[in-house]
C-alpha cells in the first residue's frame, strides 16, 4: 500500500526510460493506480498485475473488486494468498483457491504466495506449511487450470525485515514445492514457474536465481525504486 499518482508516473516513468531487461517483468500497482500503469505502459514490455481480487464475481460485496472486473481494465495477472492477506485478513487456503478460480476463469494469470512464519521455520515445519497451503490446488484444480498458475515462496520471516533466506534455504523450499508438483504431474513440475519472494534486492538477486528451482522475484521493497527493480530484473536474465 504505496504511491500516489505522482509516485506512479515517476517511478514508472523512470523503468521506461532505462533499457528494459530481456526477463519478464510485471508491476503489481494498488487497484486505484492500475488505470494509470496500464496507460503508462501501454506498449512496453511490462506487464501489470493486481495484488488481490475478490472470491465473488459480482454481486453486493461493497468495497470488493472481482478478478472480471481486472481482466476488463486489462491487467493480467493477480497476486494471491499474500502472507498480509492471510495475516491482516484472515484468509484460509480455502478463500485462496476460491480466488485462484476466479482469477482462472476471468483469464488471469494467478500468482499464488505460499510461506512460512519464524516460529514455524524455527520448529521446522516450513515444509508442512507449504504444503498445507499449497494442498487445496491440487486437489481442486485440474492440470489444465495448474498450467496457468505461478507459485511464490515468500518467507513470512523475510518480508519487509531486512532478513533474506539464504540462496540454500530458498532452494530447499522451491526444490520440495517442485517435487509436490512433480506427485501430480512431471512435467507441469519442470515447467511451473516458482519465484522467491524474501526481501530479494540487487545484492542479493544473482546468487537467489541462479538456483536451480528459483524462476524468478516477487519483489517487495526494492520495487519502489526503478534503478533496484530494473537491476533485478537484469539479475535474472
Amino acid at each position: 500500500m504505496h504511491g500516489s499518482q505522482q509516485m506512479v508516473t515517476d517511478l514508472l516513468e523512470k523503468m521506461l526510460s532505462r533499457q528494459a531487461p530481456s526477463a519478464k517483468l510485471l508491476v503489481f500497482p494498488p487497484y486505484p493506480y492500475l488505470s494509470q500503469a496500464i496507460q503508462l505502459l501501454a506498449g512496453s514490455s511490462i506487464g501489470i498485475g493486481a495484488q488481490d481480487c475478490s472470491q465473488a464475481d459480482e454481486g453486493a460485496y461493497t468495497g470488493e473488486v472481482s478478478a472480471t472486473m481486472l481482466a476488463d481494465l486489462g491487467v493480467t495477472h493477480v497476486l494471491l494468498g499474500h502472507s498480509e492477506r492471510r495475516q491482516y485478513h484472515a484468509e484460509t487456503d480455502a478463500q485462496v483457491l476460491e480466488k485462484v478460480k476466479r482469477a482462472l476463469a476471468a483469464g488471469l494469470v494467478p500468482v499464488v504466495c505460499v510461506g512460512e512464519t519464524l516460529a514455524q521455520r524455527e520448529a521446522d515445519e516450513t515444509n508442512q506449511v507449504v504444503l498445507q497451503q499449497l494442498t487445496p490446488l491440487i486437489k481442486h484444480l485440474t492440470l489444465a487450470q495448474l498450467q496457468k498458475v505461478v507459485l511464490a515462496y515468500e518467507p513470512v520471516w523475510a518480508i519487509g525485515t531486512g532478513l533474506t533466506a539464504t540462496p540454500d534455504q530458498a532452494q530447499a523450499v522451491h526444490s520440495f514445492l517442485r517435487s509436490v508438483v512433480a506427485k501430480v504431474d512431471a512435467d507441469l513440475a519442470t515447467k511451473i514457474l516458482i519465484l522467491y519472494g524474501g526481501s530479494m534486492k540487487p545484492d542479493n538477486a544473482a546468487s537467489l536465481l541462479k538456483m536451480p528451482d528459483i524462476d524468478g522475484g516477487l519483489v517487495g521493497g526494492a520495487s519502489l525504486d526503478a534503478d533496484q527493480f530494473l537491476a533485478i530484473g537484469k539479475a535474472a536474465e
